[in-house]
């Protein structure tokens, strides 16, 4: 994250344990074939007001199961306890026992209630958890204020670099500061968050107010971006507010709610679009704008169909403007449209006119394609509604990344 608003101020080096409080710990367990971090705990001093986003697949895996059992009870925790490399998903009884057992062991490491700790596993699915390694681990995690970076590499799997930033914004005079991590490359078509996401701040939330923020940024952030259209059954996005800024707690009326809100959104954007970017295989980045869609809904449809489509994200690898594949998805999206109003502009070429091709020429399109970084535009011409949606090319690569995960 480069940019600085009027809104918010990005911390050099943030991380998820830049805020007040909070601190982190990771170590190798032995759970990853490769040797790399791979176990940990991310907390907070105190207690805090804790909400999450999570899978709407329908086959949750155990952490799921047992972290939003946990907050339908009480929005309350103060540590989430992760591994990586495996997701501890349909594993039955013996999952969610694992998953109980993994809570009781962090807690018993930061003398806590076991209710206060929530879980994040990810990685392969179908294999019990080598839960003799997670003892052994857990048992040796040191927890510190700047473990936020060991933290944040610990969960990667086949993320090729780490992801995490901060944010500083003021609340009633005072510095509030927001701090998160992310991982996730793959499966990676978010209905609720993304792979995994830990965001810590030491503002003090109103519990209804925390779970609308985060919702309404999750919908425009994670929610926004794709990799290759499976959605995860581990997906978790957990945002805890532990007050320690000193700042007066924020409602939804307060004068500072925005401003908390931009806060938040500019840390999720940062993350969203690093790992859109960091896609498996990718080599390009892809945003899409729609503009002029009869509603926001509309729009969002259709971006999320054009950085989904196989079809687009291979033409970007290929650095071929075969942009009647732009118009076809958003045709099956679900959008209202009027093809004889949309417009498409690749980069700054503008390419189709009210439906047609406007004559510019394929070469100067093409150009714009072979950048790191490719914006397309497409306005539908209908009314303002508005999305902005993130993903990436479509490589062999991602191929060759998922063709012997499991072996």
């Amino acid at each position: 994250m480069t940019a600085t608003s009027e809104l918010f101020v990005v911390l050099q080096d943030g991380s998820s344990t830049s805020a007040r409080g909070f601190k982190a710990g990771a170590l190798a367990a032995g759970i990853k074939p490769s040797g790399r971090p791979d176990l940990g705990i991310w907390a907070s001093e105190v207690p805090c007001v804790a909400v999450a986003t999570f899978t709407q697949n329908t086959f949750p895996a155990a952490p799921v199961m047992l972290s939003r059992e946990r907050l339908q009870l009480a929005p309350r925790a103060q540590a989430v306890v992760f591994n990586a490399g495996n997701a501890n998903a349909c594993n039955g009884d013996r999952g969610l026992r694992d998953a109980r057992e993994m809570a009781e062991l962090a807690a018993a490491r930061m003398g806590i209630a076991a209710e206060l700790v929530l879980v994040a596993e990810t990685g392969i699915i179908g294999e019990p958890l080598p839960m003799d390694r997670v003892r052994a681990g857990l048992a040796r995690v040191e927890l510190n204020a700047d473990g936020g970076r060991a933290a944040a590499e610990a969960i990667m799997t086949t993320d090729t670099r780490r992801k995490d930033c901060a944010v500083s914004v003021e609340v009633g005079g005072k510095e509030v500061r927001i701090g998160a991590m992310t991982k996730g490359v793959g499966m990676i078509y978010p209905n609720m968050a993304t792979m995994l996401a830990f965001v810590g701040t030491d503002a003090a939330l109103e519990p209804a107010f925390a779970r609308s923020a985060l919702k309404a940024v999750v919908d425009k952030t994670f929610n926004m971006i794709t990799v290759d259209g499976d959605t995860s059954t581990n997906d978790s996005c957990f945002l805890l507010a532990n007050g320690l800024s000193g700042a007066p707690e924020l409602t939804a009326d307060h004068a500072d709610a925005n401003r908390f809100v931009a806060g938040l959104e500019a840390v999720c954007i940062d993350l969203a679009r690093r790992m859109a970017a960091d896609g498996e295989g990718a080599e390009k980045l892809l945003q899409v704008d729609v503009t002029g869609a009869a509603s926001d809904d509309d729009a969002r449809k259709a971006a999320r169909a054009v950085v989904g489509s196989p079809l687009v994200k291979s033409a970007l690898h290929g650095q071929d403007p075969n942009w009647g594949r732009i118009f076809a998805a958003v045709g099956y999206s679900g959008a209202r449209v009027d093809p004889m109003r949309a417009a498409l502009w690749i980069g700054s070429v503008q390419i189709a006119r009210d439906g047609v091709a406007t004559g510019a020429s394929k070469a100067d399109a093409s150009a714009e394609m072979r950048g790191d970084e490719v914006t397309f535009h497409v306005d539908l011409g209908l009314g303002t509604g508005t999305a902005r949606a993130w993903g990436c090319d479509l490589t062999e690569g991602y191929v060759v990344e998922n063709s012997a995960y499991s072996t």
